[in-house]
């Protein structure tokens, strides 16, 4: 689950890291207010999504002027004119693609003196299977093409979890940063407070672009994403409050609604199966054959009829789908409730789309029969690449 920056910011602040002051706005007669709360005299204007590159992207719409979604506005007057032009556009960037994300919240900060923008971040490293900071004087920039090039401008520390995050830790940062005298003690400070939120609220992703240096020698965090592992929303209840749903893909939403697991994709092969692997072979053996999936369904090992058909429910509520592909092993999960699910499914929704259907395991002939004597036009496959065939072949005519 991802959280808006200026969330982001009040999670950060709370463990002691240092912010400007900002004012949250959602009614544009409530911008000139807002940013005269602030000292001033220079104002930031932020369109607040859940994507980056805010400042480089382009609104749809003309009223919203010229301008990504990052504006210095050098009056209260000016800001609320921004915030006015922002609010309800749909801004495009590198991250959102091009049907782009309606803007429904800005954030009004506090102008900063920048002396030197600089780029920190902490994750999950998978191949060490520990929280690793990544570093680097590349400050507002994509941090994926600094990667690619200019490797070696980026410094990941590994943190032991036996030994937490410590002092040679946050020194190894700071030098990684080139930072000195008192920003280097204020390093110090902030990487064990990032390290401990990170921990203590179960994140997946914290990245801070730019983290900067004001011309007074302060560490400041200009801007902050963070991701939470939403196997561990259960634990953080203030954290799950700040959830922005209108930021999901709606399908998405009601997914998680049954406990389904649903990741919408471009191509339009609707695949509902049982099982991560399996589902990730499904989406590749489709793909082989020419074909492109249009989601990730993973229904789960114990999944209910009532479960089953909602899932099918969501795949032919997309209108890319063309074609669906069910791929289910049974183990725990036995087949005739799999086919009592999608014949329920089809006869409460309708289809006019090609069905392919492969079931193997457990009741698997109960099951095959429950769709044979439907009644509904459903072509069985013997296995997985006879299955991908078949789809690919009806969808491709």
């Amino acid at each position: 689950m991802n959280i808006h920056e200026y969330q982001a910011k009040q999670v950060l602040k709370s463990f002691g890291a240092p912010v400007s002051d900002g004012r949250v706005v959602t009614r544009a007669q409530e911008a000139e207010a807002a940013a005269n709360a602030l000292p001033g005299p220079v104002y930031v204007v932020k369109a607040q999504i859940h994507a980056g590159g805010r400042g480089k992207g382009k609104f749809k719409e003309p009223e919203a002027g010229e301008g990504g979604g990052v504006r210095l506005a050098k009056s209260p007057a000016e800001a609320a004119k921004f915030a006015k032009e922002m609010l309800g556009a749909t801004l495009v960037t590198k991250q959102t693609g091009e049907t782009g994300k309606q803007v429904n919240t800005i954030y009004i900060e506090n102008g900063s003196d920048i002396e030197t923008e600089l780029y920190l971040s902490a994750l999950v490293d998978r191949g060490t299977g520990r929280i690793a900071f990544i570093a680097s004087t590349e400050g507002g920039m994509n941090i994926e093409e600094v990667a690619e090039e200019t490797p070696e401008k980026i410094v990941t520390v590994g943190i032991d979890p036996a030994t937490g995050c410590m002092p040679h830790h946050a020194r190894r940062i700071a030098q990684a940063l080139g930072l000195k005298g008192a920003a280097a003690k204020q390093c110090g400070r902030l990487i064990p407070a990032l390290y401990k939120a990170f921990v203590e609220k179960d994140a997946s992703l914290l990245e801070i672009n730019p983290l900067i240096v004001t011309k007074g020698g302060d560490l400041l965090v200009l801007d902050a994403k963070m991701g939470f592992d939403p196997n561990a929303l259960f634990r953080h209840e203030d954290i799950l409050e700040l959830r922005d749903i209108s930021e999901e893909d709606p399908m998405e939403v009601k997914a998680s609604e049954y406990d389904l697991s649903y990741v919408k994709l471009d191509g339009n092969i609707g695949c509902m199966v049982n099982g991560a692997g399996l589902a990730m072979a499904t989406m590749d053996i489709i793909k082989h054959y020419g074909a492109e999936p249009a989601n990730f369904l993973d229904v789960g090992g114990g999944a209910t009829k009532e479960k089953v058909t909602e899932a099918f429910k969501i795949i032919t509520t997309d209108p890319g789908v063309k074609g669906i592909l069910v791929n289910i092993f049974g183990g725990i999960m036995r087949c005739d409730i799999i086919a009592e699910g999608i014949v329920a499914a089809v006869k409460e929704v309708g289809l006019e789309d090609p069905l392919v259907v492969r079931l193997e395991g457990t009741n698997v002939e109960k099951g095959k029969e429950i769709l044979a004597n439907s009644g509904l036009k459903i072509t069985p496959a013997d296995d997985l690449e006879d299955a991908a065939k078949k789809v690919v072949e009806a969808v491709q005519g």
